[in-house]
């Protein structure tokens, strides 16, 4: 009895990871020489990971039972996000990439190659500054139209159709009321 209590809980090494299932199966080398295969990986409801082999873990063994064991946390110090003050929450990859929610309300997301949102509608209700450059394939738009709702401010240059707002010249300029020619 003494012996099946003192090996209920233990530290493990993934070798194998098996993502196809309903619950995530680990192979697992426990004690020495001591493998264990189909071992379930409880995650935390909302959220899944695939650990790479080498990663660590806590195993529990029901009822005391080598033939039973399930893993309940996996860790990998290898990769693990440091430096985060106190109260601060991350998800992070092995290749940098992270969700930082930082203190003083700032979540931080860093990508090494682009953030893509898959949905039909994005919306802000603060200011949005690019420090980058910005491309738009679709209408610029409220409502749909192809307008902008307020001032547009360009400190450099406008371009549309191939014509500068800052450069480009009119033909035809009657002086007095008449009309200008279109631009060129």
């Amino acid at each position: 009895m003494k012996r099946r209590v003192a090996l209920m809980i233990g530290r493990a090494i993934v070798n194998v990871v098996n993502d196809a299932t309903r619950m995530q199966g680990l192979q697992v080398s426990l004690l020495a020489d001591e493998v264990r295969d189909n071992v379930e990986r409880f995650q935390n409801y909302g959220f899944t990971s695939h650990p790479h082999p080498g990663a660590e873990a806590v195993a529990a063994c029901v009822n005391g039972s080598r033939d039973h064991v399930l893993v309940i946390a996996v860790d990998d110090r290898r990769y693990r996000l440091q430096g985060l003050v106190q109260g601060e929450v991350a998800i992070y990859t092995d290749e940098g990439d992270k969700l930082v929610i930082k203190r003083g309300g700032t979540i931080e997301v860093t990508a090494s190659t682009k953030v893509r949102l898959v949905t039909p509608l994005v919306e802000m209700t603060g200011n949005a500054t690019v420090a980058g450059n910005l491309t738009v394939a679709g209408n610029s738009a409220t409502a749909g139209n192809g307008t902008v709702a307020g001032t547009l401010t360009a400190t450099v240059d406008v371009v549309g159709g191939g014509k500068s707002l800052k450069t480009h010249t009119h033909g035809g300029v009657t002086t007095g009321g008449g009309a200008t020619g279109a631009p060129t």
